[in-house]
């Protein structure tokens, strides 16, 4: 299909440091976009026809290289810390003169614009300049796509100019390193530089939702997946990487709203994005057969291995990254909701791989208890996942997804509490680590009773059930649920040893306390209360 030729002017163009004679290329459609990469020798073709590319020298966010402007705007507002780095205005204005001078020397340049949010009244018009075609798939694939009678006066309110051949340096730029991710909210500009990883792009859009719907809006954003079933109940599944998020929402039986970034209005789950990044570290048809069935024409694959002498991809492969990912439009998904906006939630699980072998498998919290988790936002790392580690890491995310709030956990922890009081939503914790002892002793949960579980509390076979509180952490955990093995569901007697369960218990609640000490200053009595008793 022919897309209508790029709106902006000579002088627009001169601004980001292009003029009329680059062979500028705007929203190319994926097959062309495709052909070009193929061409460049920047990408190849795996046996389903899913464009396959490495990233270079970074499979990842680099967090530390993540920059909000310090300015009147962000000042008294933004959450300092870690993961909200601040930097002096005068190198965002340095930094987005020479990122686009650079660009200016390209022969060519892919531009597209698009939408985040599928909430209409919500909905932000992003446009983004690429240094590469790949790069510009991944933002067709990722962000919603306008029809084209709505790209003849768009006007673009916020802007991503990435380029991963540009390199900063430290000493003039004020950047930690030659890569950088900068975001500022009085110029609604994202400058990207240095890195390939797709991925900055995706949250940088979701760092600025974080702070515009929240604050101006009066909507959560969450870090979570959704979807709904065939009486409109809505659920939600908040987690860090690895506990199963996207795995989990994508229920043949239940629509899928989106896999990692909504907001919660006065009525309505809506859906920021208009695809879906999954991983793809050990992905099987069996196992995840929607997202392996996506792999396929359109969808962008990154930083995997073929299987030697074809064009076959190795999923077990982890020689460049255990973070190889997939992106594809939501559409790729056989039930997907179009468009991708449910009602209000009725459930929301908090999902936890524990390689402790502590928490149950399932439980119920109070709305306290819901807020306190929300902001541990709690998972741990197996062994084997970095050199030299041989014990379970603990990994405390506050919401879910610190690296992407501006503003202080307490914020968003206030509004879920709100919206889960308003509207009587259950809350759950999953875990989808491990029972019977630790990582290397108890085993892995299985995902058919993990699966067994959630089916339960959405079919309100839950509802009366008799339950029991965990000693330690408070949360009520269920007696018996179908199609669950009865003993497994209070972790204690699962362990051969119960007294080292205890000990492990509290080691586990110790790091949950001390976690929380950063947060204590910012929250309610309420949220307090919800902590670990030792």
């Amino acid at each position: 299909m022919q897309m209508p030729v790029l709106m902006i002017s000579p002088d627009e163009l001169s601004q980001f440091g292009l003029s009329s004679s680059t062979n500028i290329h705007y929203q190319l459609s994926p097959e062309e976009l495709i052909e070009q990469t193929v061409n460049r020798a920047q990408g190849v073709l795996n046996d389903t026809g899913a464009l396959c590319i490495n990233t270079g020298e970074f499979t990842g966010r680099s967090p530390l290289d993540k920059f909000i402007v310090k300015d009147a705007v962000t000042e008294n507002t933004v959450h300092w810390n870690n993961f909200n780095i601040p930097i002096d205005e005068k190198y965002f204005h340095l930094l987005r003169e020479k990122l686009c001078q650079y660009l200016g020397t390209k022969n060519e340049v892919w531009i597209r614009d698009a939408y985040a949010c599928a909430d209409e009244d919500l909905r932000i018009k992003i446009r983004v300049i690429n240094e590469h075609p790949w790069s510009n798939l991944f933002c067709h694939n990722m962000f919603l796509r306008p029809q084209e009678e709505a790209l003849e006066d768009f006007e673009p309110e916020w802007t991503i100019i990435q380029a991963p051949g540009f390199k900063a340096d430290p000493k003039m730029d004020g950047t930690r390193q030659h890569n950088f991710a900068i975001v500022s909210f009085t110029h609604k500009t994202i400058l990207i530089g240095g890195t390939g990883y797709t991925g900055e792009m995706k949250k940088g859009i979701f760092t600025i939702l974080n702070y515009i719907l929240p604050k101006e809006k009066n909507v959560l954003s969450m870090h979570c997946s959704a979807n709904m079933g065939k009486d409109g109940d809505v659920a939600v599944f908040f987690g860090l990487s690895g506990t199963g998020k996207t795995t989990l929402s994508a229920d043949v039986n239940r629509k899928l709203i989106g896999d990692d970034e909504h907001g919660w209005t006065a009525d309505s789950i809506f859906n920021f994005e208009g695809g879906c990044y999954a991983k793809t570290i050990d992905l099987s048809k069996e196992k995840e057969p929607e997202i392996f069935n996506a792999i396929r024409e359109g969808a962008l694959v990154e930083n995997i291995q073929f299987f030697e002498g074809s064009n076959q991809i190795d999923f077990s492969n982890k020689s460049i990254t255990e973070n190889t990912r997939v992106s594809y439009p939501l559409d790729f998904i056989s039930n997907a909701l179009d468009p991708s906006i449910g009602g209000l939630p009725e459930n929301i699980f908090f999902l936890t791989c524990d390689a402790y072998g502590v928490l149950p498998p399932i439980s119920k919290l109070n709305a306290g208890q819901a807020m306190y988790q929300f902001i541990s936002g709690y998972t741990a790392r197996v062994a084997g996942t970095e050199a030299g580690v041989t014990e379970p890491k603990a990994t405390f995310s506050a919401c879910f997804g610190a690296p992407f709030l501006p503003l202080h956990p307490g914020f968003y922890a206030k509004m879920l509490g709100e919206k889960m009081k308003e509207n009587k939503v259950n809350v759950w914790m999953i875990n989808t680590g491990w029972s019977g002892g630790p990582y290397g002793i108890g085993s892995r949960i299985k995902l058919q009773y993990t699966r067994n579980m959630i089916t339960a509390v959405l079919n309100g076979d839950l509802d009366n059930a008799e339950f029991e509180m965990h000693p330690v952490f408070g949360m009520m955990m269920p007696k018996r649920c179908n199609h669950v093995p009865m003993n497994m569901l209070h972790p204690r007697y699962t362990w051969a040893d119960r007294s080292a369960y205890d000990t492990a218990a509290k080691q586990l609640a110790e790091l949950f306390i001390k976690n929380f000490e950063k947060y204590a200053a910012g929250v309610s009595e309420e949220i307090l209360a919800a902590a670990p008793k030792i």
